[in-house]
C-alpha cells in the first residue's frame, strides 16, 4: 500500500543525511509543511539543533505581488526557503512531495485581526482560530492554499484545518482542564460555536435571533437545558453551508493554480466535528469540483476502524482514503503496533497510509514505520 510521512522543513533544511533516512523507510513521499501553525517541536537528529520554536508562518518564499490588497498576509519564516530547499533534497532521495498547508488555525492572523476570529456564546475571543464563516478569511485561505500547491515540484497538496477550527488547541499553556464537562460531550462543540459578527449575520439570515442563540448556548454550556433541536439545526446548516463555501473557494483557487494537482482535504465524517480535521458531508466534499482524497485522523485506535469504514462508505468511487497513524511513542502513539494498525484500516478501506511524524520520531519510531511498511 502506498504510503508517506509528515515532515517539517527544518527536518531536513540543514541536516544532509534527513532526506536519505526518510527514503530509507520505504515510503512513497512526504507532506512537507508549507504553511504551518506556531509550533514547539522536537528534531531528534538533526546536526545543528534540538528543538524548533515557531509562530504561524510560511516555510516557502511567499509572492508579494499574490498577497498585494490582502487583508490578510501570512508571516514568511526565516530562514526564507526552508520548504524548497527540503523539497529538493527530499525530491532528489526519490520521494514525492505534497505541500501541506494548515488554514484556520493560526494564533499570529487571528491574534491580529480580531474580527476573524472564532469568538464563542460569551464573548470570548479564539485567538488561534480564524472564522470559516468570514469572507476575509476564506480570501486568505484561498490565496494561501494556490500559492503552496503551485510552488515548483509540488505533486499534491494537503489542507489541514479547512473549514471550523473551535474550542481545542494543542498549544500554550493549557489550564481549560475539564471546562467542558458541565455540558457533557457536547460542551466541545458548544464552545466552538462562533458569533463573530460574520457569523450572527448568518444565523439571523437563516432566521433565528443571534442573542436569543447565543443565551441557549451558554445555558447549555454551564450545564442547563440541552440545546433545543431547532437551535441545533441553525447552527448546523448555517456552518455546513459556511464550510462548503471555504471548501469551494479554497478548492477553486488551487485548481486554477495548479491544474491537475490532486487536492486532498484532512476532515472527519462528523459534521459537527472542528479542529484540525473539521466535519464535512464527504459525499459532497469530494463530489463534482470537490477535493480528490480525504485524510482521516486515526491517533485513536479505538474509533480508526469505524472513522475509516465510515468515510470509505460515503466517498464516490474513485476517492483516496487515507489513514493517519500516530507513530511517536511520545506523542501517545503505539509504534509496536503499527503493522496491526496499518492492515486494520486498509482493511476498513483506507487505499493509503500516513504516517505522524517521521521528523519527531525517534530511532524506535523509525523501526516501527519501516516495520509497518514491509509487514504489510
Amino acid at each position: 500500500m502506498r504510503a508517506g510521512a509528515y515532515l517539517y522543513p527544518w527536518d531536513v533544511d540543514g541536516d544532509p543525511a534527513a532526506a536519505d533516512r526518510v527514503a530509507g523507510l520505504g515510503l512513497a513521499g512526504v507532506s512537507l509543511a508549507a504553511a504551518y501553525h506556531a509550533v514547539r517541536a522536537v528534531t531528534p537528529f538533526h546536526p545543528a539543533h534540538r528543538i524548533v520554536t515557531q509562530d504561524a508562518a510560511v516555510y516557502y518564499r511567499a509572492d508579494p505581488a499574490r498577497w498585494s490588497g490582502a487583508a490578510l498576509r501570512p508571516a514568511v519564516a526565516e530562514p526564507a526557503g526552508s520548504f524548497e530547499r527540503a523539497a529538493e533534497r527530499l525530491r532528489a532521495a526519490g520521494l514525492g512531495v505534497t505541500a501541506w498547508v494548515v488554514l484556520t488555525h493560526n494564533s499570529r492572523l487571528a491574534a491580529a485581526a480580531a474580527d476573524c476570529a472564532v469568538r464563542n456564546c460569551f464573548g470570548d475571543r479564539y485567538p488561534w482560530a480564524l472564522c470559516a464563516g468570514s469572507a476575509v478569511v476564506r480570501e486568505y485561505a484561498a490565496r494561501l492554499a494556490a500559492e503552496a500547491a503551485a510552488l515548483d515540484g509540488v505533486g499534491s497538496i494537503e489542507l489541514e484545518a479547512c473549514g471550523w477550527y473551535g474550542f481545542e488547541h494543542g498549544s500554550a499553556h493549557d489550564k481549560t482542564g475539564d471546562v467542558t464537562g458541565p455540558a457533557g460531550p457536547a460542551g466541545d462543540w458548544l464552545l466552538s460555536l462562533c458569533f463573530c459578527a460574520g457569523c450572527r449575520a448568518g444565523y439571523a439570515a437563516a432566521g433565528a435571533d443571534p442573542d436569543k442563540l447565543a443565551a441557549l448556548v451558554r445555558a447549555a454550556a454551564d450545564g442547563g437545558p440541552a440545546l433545543p433541536g431547532d437551535s441545533a439545526d441553525v447552527f448546523d446548516s448555517t456552518r455546513a453551508a459556511a464550510a462548503r463555501r471555504l471548501l469551494s473557494e479554497v478548492t477553486g483557487a488551487v485548481r486554477a493554480a495548479a491544474p491537475g494537482k490532486p487536492v486532498l482535504l484532512h476532515t472527519d465524517p462528523d459534521p459537527r466535528a472542528t479542529g484540525s480535521n473539521p466535519g464535512y458531508d464527504l459525499a459532497a466534499a469530494c463530489g463534482p469540483g470537490g477535493v480528490d482524497g480525504v485524510v482521516l485522523g486515526c491517533g485513536d485506535q479505538a474509533r480508526a476502524v469505524s472513522l475509516v469504514t465510515t468515510a470509505a462508505a460515503a466517498v464516490p468511487a474513485g476517492t483516496a482514503v487515507l489513514a493517519n497513524l500516530q507513530a511517536v511513542a511520545g506523542l501517545g502513539g503505539d509504534p509496536g503496533t503499527l503493522p496491526a494498525q496499518a492492515a486494520a484500516v486498509r482493511a476498513a478501506g483506507a487505499t493509503e497510509l500516513r504516517f505522524y511524524h517521521a521528523g519527531l520520531a525517534a530511532s524506535g519510531d523509525l523501526a516501527a514505520i519501516r516495520s509497518a511498511l514491509t509487514d504489510g
